[in-house]
């Protein structure tokens, strides 16, 4: 490498050393499935929890195909928001991740195609495909008009993560598009 170039490079890392540093920042948000509560992080520190959340009917998975209520384990992003959901607002992820689709195609559940529009997707910041055997439009949402005392007693998602829509409301505040989530 010539000297000249050293200073480029030097500045072209310095830039991308902030940039990851922005992100390190920003809010993010942890699903706990086994305790039924979701945090919201930032700098190590709980800038709010919210529990008694309600996940799949079919509890958590790392495998998860289409129908089978599961709540997907593993990290994604908020790829969209929908303010107009019958779940008062809905939070989208970008499921299935990479991960899940390699570990859905090592399983069999969807094949090369699928594979490779996922990761595409992926590798291009678009949402993922929302029509393989996986499933998609997962994410986090209210309860709508459904009963919260249902919702307290019973995970009753097709493997969303629901709060009530106060919690969802109060939840608004810190996330948004490109938020990231990890569900444990």
């Amino acid at each position: 490498m010539t000297p000249m170039r050293l200073p480029g490079l030097l500045i072209a890392l310095c830039v991308a050393a902030m940039s990851a540093l922005a992100v390190a920042d920003e809010p993010w948000v942890l699903v706990d499935t086994d305790k039924h509560v979701l945090t919201v992080m930032q700098d190590g520190k709980e800038l709010e929890r919210f529990e008694h959340i309600a996940i799949g009917r079919g509890g958590p998975s790392t495998l998860r195909r289409k129908g089978d209520g599961s709540t997907p384990i593993g990290r994604y992003r908020i790829a969209w928001v929908n303010e107009d959901s019958p779940f008062r607002t809905f939070f989208g992820f970008d499921f299935p991740s990479p991960a899940d689709a390699e570990r859905g195609h090592e399983a069999g559940i969807i094949d090369d195609r699928d594979l490779a529009r996922i990761k595409a997707a992926a590798r291009g910041g678009q949402v993922p495909p929302q029509d393989t055997p996986l499933g998609g439009r997962l994410g986090i949402h209210g309860i709508g008009g459904g009963d919260p005392r249902m919702h307290r007693e019973f995970n009753w998602t097709q493997g969303c993560i629901a709060l009530t829509n106060q919690q969802v409301d109060r939840l608004a505040r810190w996330i948004g598009k490109g938020t990231q989530v990890e569900v444990r």
